[in-house]
Order: structure tokens, then C-alpha cells, then sequence
């Protein structure tokens, strides 16, 4: 089994449909990949990253996202997402997250920190069951 350290990483292609726009989402009017959307994405391939190496009953939360959406995808096109985890400090996981377009040209980058929780104890502070 893989420890959770540095160099975790996962990938996913998507194409830009009509659910993905910022018009479809509501964070604008036109129709190309709304940032909510590929804010979505990045995170995705965070979880998957360290899916499979964490303990049972083990899970991560998003924290804190500082991402630039630094250009424009129009339906149909393809976006490679890319997450890597950079840095563990205790329960504290840091990514590298990075969107490119089919020419590897870059649509968002950016960081994404998420906290490994104990699944069962964090949906009982909420009153829900896994």
C-alpha cells in the first residue's frame, strides 16, 4: 500500500457540454466552462489522488482554494485536470491543481488544501450517518 505523501497524484479528461457552462451554473451569461464547474473538477482529482492510500473510515474535506481560471473553454473542448499532492503537515493535505486545454495550454491552476476526517465523527457533528 501507498503512504499518503508528496507525489499522489491524479488526472481526468472532460469535455465541455452544456451543463458545464457559466450560463447553465449561474456564475454568468455565456456560454463556456463556468469557474464553478472547473472549480469542481480540480477538487475531484484531489479526492481521487489519495482515495485509495487512506485509512478506513477516513475521508478529506475541502478548506481553502486559491485557483485562477486564466482562460476560456467553449463547448466541446477538452480539459485535462490534474491534481498532485505537494505537502502533508499532520492531517493538513496541499495540492497542485492544473486544467490545460487539448493544446496543453493552461485554463486554471492554482492550490487546494483539503483535511483528512474520520468520516463517521464528522457526519455525526451534523447529525447524518455515512
Amino acid at each position: 500500500m501507498t503512504a499518503l505523501g508528496p507525489g499522489l497524484s491524479a488526472r481526468e479528461p472532460h469535455t465541455v457540454t452544456e451543463v458545464d457552462t457559466a450560463l447553465a451554473v449561474g456564475s454568468g451569461d455565456v456560454p463556456v466552462l463556468a469557474t464553478p464547474r472547473l472549480l469542481a473538477w480540480m477538487e475531484a482529482v484531489t479526492v481521487a489522488a489519495v482515495d485509495d492510500v487512506l485509512a478506513d473510515g477516513d475521508t478529506t474535506v475541502g478548506t481553502r482554494v486559491e485557483v485562477d481560471h486564466v482562460a476560456a473553454s467553449p463547448l466541446g473542448a477538452l480539459v485535462e485536470v490534474r491534481g498532485e499532492l505537494t505537502a502533508v503537515d499532520g492531517r493538513t493535505l496541499r495540492f497542485y491543481v492544473v486544467a490545460l486545454d487539448g493544446d496543453g495550454e493552461p485554463v486554471g491552476r492554482g492550490t487546494i488544501t483539503r483535511a483528512v476526517v474520520g468520516r463517521e465523527r464528522f457526519l455525526a457533528r451534523w447529525g447524518q450517518r455515512a
